[in-house]
């Protein structure tokens, strides 16, 4: 993570912008205060953030539309801070690409920590000096794809560049590590966000149905990862280091 995150909080709500300011600034991040989508849009123009902390009650434009021009156009961190528990718009902000859905109210500490886990999850690795390849087990490769961890990117078949969010590269990364092997929902959750699950908890499910549509030619009848029913999912090609 690098010094001085750029953080940008979006809520129509000046109190509540400037409360997560004043605590974000307290912990040494750089903050910008945003109230409405095309203010957000502008930044990200002038003076791209890091993360970004997004409210779904907006006047005018839905928080889902953002969100979805958010992914559509940037790579950074998302997490949707609302007072919306809905188990439903939990599973569409998480589907729209969210990294982390926060329901109001929440402990300060357990939000930046959060903002922190993310940012950790898009860093790029050390960078390799130009004299010297990659090593090895920096590319895992899989029926034709490449994940390359050290840049966190993934190539496809033709060797084309395909952009996943910070959260379908970790889930990606620890199937890779786990080829041909059953994982739990709680294992991927516990290993992909440090948490276990909860009751009806929907995370793991609806990042693996992005994470299909991506690398899956039918998402609908998956041929790489496979559904085990009452076990949780399973790569299916071997992984070699290339």
């Amino acid at each position: 993570m690098k010094k001085n995150p750029h953080i940008a909080v979006l809520d129509d709500e000046t109190d509540i912008t400037e409360l997560l300011a004043n605590y974000l600034q307290g912990h040494g991040f750089r903050v910008s205060q945003v109230h409405e989508g095309r203010a957000l849009m502008g930044l990200m123009e002038t003076d791209p953030a890091d993360l970004v902390l997004l409210d779904l009650g907006l006047p005018g434009e839905d928080g889902f539309t953002i969100a979805r021009r958010m992914r559509e156009s940037w790579r950074c961190g998302l997490i949707i801070v609302t007072g919306r528990g809905d188990a439903v718009d939990k599973v569409v902000g998480l589907e729209v690409g969210a990294d982390d859905y926060v329901t109001k109210p929440f402990d300060l500490r357990e939000l930046v920590a959060r903002v922190k886990a993310v940012l950790r999850r898009l860093a790029p690795a050390e960078p390799v000096p130009a004299a010297k390849q990659p090593a090895p087990a920096d590319r895992l490769c899989f029926a034709g794809w490449q994940l390359d961890t050290a840049s966190r990117s993934l190539l496809n078949p033709r060797g084309e560049s395909v952009v996943l969010t910070g959260g379908e590269f970790d889930l990606l990364h620890v199937f890779t590590l786990h080829p041909g092997r059953v994982l739990s929902r709680d294992f991927l959750l516990e290993h992909t966000r440090g948490r276990e699950a909860t009751p009806f908890d929907r995370t793991i499910d609806v990042q693996v149905g992005r994470l299909r549509k991506k690398i899956e030619t039918d998402a609908d009848d998956p041929q790489l990862i496979r559904s085990v029913r009452g076990a949780g999912y399973m790569l299916v090609p071997p992984v070699t280091h290339g």
